[in-house]
């Protein structure tokens, strides 16, 4: 089966979860990489917090490559339709593995400034989130080490998002249903 495959990246906060909803709403089977890096954790009894998820990352990379955590989605890529945006990617070794693996993965970035997202992710209260500013800046340092900047720089797409979820799915929409008129 040949598949639209579209990988999405950006810091945390940056509104990927919007363009993946978007991308549901499309028909696009939607793939998280950090539900697998908490599946991933939930096997090993690891308890999901943003230490425990951040080295937990590490140690996957370590342990089995800077991929590794691409592959642990494969088998969820293998069993989607021909529609899938794969949420979360990390560096341009997963998207590298992404293209190794299906031929064509076309990389989209989610981009907004440090404190925009700071706000969006102290509004957000999911366990992993940043407590406050230095966490936070830990984070996105955790975040950068692996390889994000680069891969968010050589993007594909780019979509900037300082502005409200109506906004931001606006511009989702309208480059997803570009991505798929090309398909045909």
């Amino acid at each position: 089966m040949k598949r639209l495959i579209l990988c999405l990246v950006g810091m945390p906060g940056s509104g990927k979860s919007v363009v993946a909803r978007v991308a549901r709403e499309l028909g696009f089977d939607v793939i998280s990489m950090g539900d697998a890096v908490r599946a991933e954790a939930a096997r090993r009894g690891i308890e999901p917090t943003g230490p425990n998820m951040r080295a937990l990352m590490l140690r996957l990379r370590e342990e089995r490559g800077p991929a590794a955590v691409a592959e642990l989605c494969f088998p969820l890529i293998d069993r989607a339709g021909p529609r899938v945006l794969i949420g979360g990617i990390r560096s341009l070794d997963e998207v590298e593995a992404f293209r190794s693996r299906y031929g064509q993965a076309i990389l989209i970035a989610v981009h907004s400034s440090p404190r925009t997202r700071f706000k969006r992710l102290s509004a957000r209260g999911r366990p992993d989130d940043p407590r406050d500013w230095d966490e936070f800046c830990e984070r996105d340092r955790t975040e950068l080490s692996v390889g994000i900047g680069s891969a968010i720089a050589l993007a594909d797409h780019m979509i900037v998002n300082e502005g409200t979820v109506e906004e931001l799915a606006g511009k989702a929409r309208q480059l997803l249903k570009a991505l798929l008129a090309q398909e045909g």
